[in-house]
């Protein structure tokens, strides 16, 4: 993934940049949830949404009335990001406070998605980001459920990702003090499986 723009280029700590498309992809696959920004009127919206990467694409999909999506399907230019929080870094003052994390910054365009068939295997592509092995077992979507689904391809056409590593950076001034200092790891981790209170007795997760 070519760093072609200014408009990806990282300006503030360049070497947590990277540029490469392994690193960008592997960000953006251990997501669920990315932030969609556009400007529409002079009015900027960044909403949250589900997403799922198809080759050098993200697959969004909600609401046909979604103002959002009926934009990004008109063309309009907007900003996607993903980021993972993995640890509070505790410096000896707090000026040296961070956090260690990963995110992707992507920018492109996207289109509507519309024929039938594409709109079906998006939908799968979806479900299997967010629940792996969740189609094998669930109903899929009906040809009418689809057709009320709106699904766009947003195109990367630029992107970066910046990562933050290892322990705090304190002042040479503040090694003295006997404050504690280090990381606190931060997880997501998925829970155990709560059935449905309709759920037919003997159904199990899997």
């Amino acid at each position: 993934m070519p760093n072609s723009r200014k408009r990806n280029t990282i300006s503030r700590h360049k070497d947590r940049g990277h540029y490469d498309e392994k690193t960008i992809h592997e960000i953006l696959d251990s997501g669920k949830i990315c932030h969609v920004g556009i400007t529409l009127e002079g009015q900027p919206f960044v909403i949250p949404m589900a997403y799922a990467r198809q080759e050098n694409a993200l697959i969004l999909h909600g609401a046909p009335n979604s103002r959002l999506l009926n934009q990004l399907a008109n063309g309009l230019p907007a900003c996607v990001t993903v980021t993972h929080l993995d640890g509070l870094v505790l410096a000896r003052s707090t000026f040296h406070h961070s956090l260690n994390f990963r995110s992707v910054v992507a920018f492109g365009k996207a289109r509507s998605v519309d024929d039938l068939q594409e709109k079906h295997a998006a939908l799968v592509l979806l479900t299997e980001h967010l629940a792996p092995g969740r189609t094998k077992v669930a109903r899929a979507a009906t040809d009418a459920e689809a057709k009320a689904t709106s699904v766009v391809r947003f195109e990367i056409e630029d992107a970066s990702a910046k990562i933050r590593t290892g322990p705090p950076i304190d002042s040479p001034n503040d090694m003295k003090l006997e404050v504690w200092a280090g990381i606190i790891p931060v997880t997501t981790l998925e829970g155990e499986p709560m059935p449905a209170p309709d759920l037919a007795a003997g159904v199990v997760y899997s």
